[in-house]
């Protein structure tokens, strides 16, 4: 009887999690709609070459890649060479992480004036409600992570792509700020043996306090 239950549990939870992803994004995209004319609109002003709407490869579930939009907040064609040599460092633990946030480098001079407000309220990852409608991310799961990225991770962390990859998650209502990498990846990992709807919930809730907490201290 315990197995039976089991096996119907798994496709209802999995249905319900795409239900709150649907009708939480697609509500927060109609609700937003003027924020995000706002933001489109003071990115195009900012100057520098590029779209406002900034477009990047990033791996999901499965190891299925797929393209992220975000708020672009760097100049053009900068080159992405630092950010990978900091992510070595960060999961050598080397690199302590900062007020700009894990994954993140501080004083970053590939950041624009206005993308460093965007990143401090994470007003440049709205656009990733439209990855989760398309179901190509969750509203609740691991980091997207990028594909150098994955080729630096131990393969003990394979198990955080076995679920679609979050707009935020359990490390961003952990102290994402103060985090090492591999406490980011463990918390992924966590995440994956914890899901369930109920917990999805709790981490929504939690998002915006803790976002308006990273950029006020910032």
């Amino acid at each position: 009887m315990a197995t039976t239950l089991n096996r119907v549990d798994v496709p209802v939870r999995l249905r319900g999690k795409r239900a709150l992803d649907v009708a939480v994004a697609g509500t927060a995209l109609v609700l937003l709609a003027p924020i995000l004319a706002a933001v489109w609109l003071a990115v195009r002003m900012s100057g520098g070459a590029g779209g406002a709407v900034f477009r990047q490869r990033r791996v999901g579930r499965d190891g299925v890649s797929f393209v992220l939009y975000k708020f672009r907040t760097m100049y053009a064609g900068a080159s992405d060479h630092a950010h990978r040599a900091y992510v070595r460092l960060l999961l050598a633990d080397d690199a302590p992480t900062g007020r700009a946030g894990l994954y993140k480098l501080t004083d970053d001079p590939r950041i624009t004036r206005i993308g460093a407000l965007l990143r401090r309220t994470s007003l440049d990852e709205l656009p990733q409600l439209v990855n989760v409608l398309r179901g190509e991310m969750s509203l609740v799961g691991p980091r997207p992570a990028l594909p150098y990225e994955t080729e630096l991770f131990p393969p003990e962390y394979d198990a955080r792509f076995r679920v679609p990859p979050g707009l935020t998650g359990l490390w961003q209502v952990s102290g994402r700020n103060r985090l090492t990498m591999r406490q980011g990846l463990d918390l992924d990992l966590e995440y994956v043996r914890r899901r369930t709807l109920r917990l999805d919930v709790e981490i929504l809730l939690r998002t915006v306090p803790a976002v308006l907490h990273v950029g006020g201290a910032s």
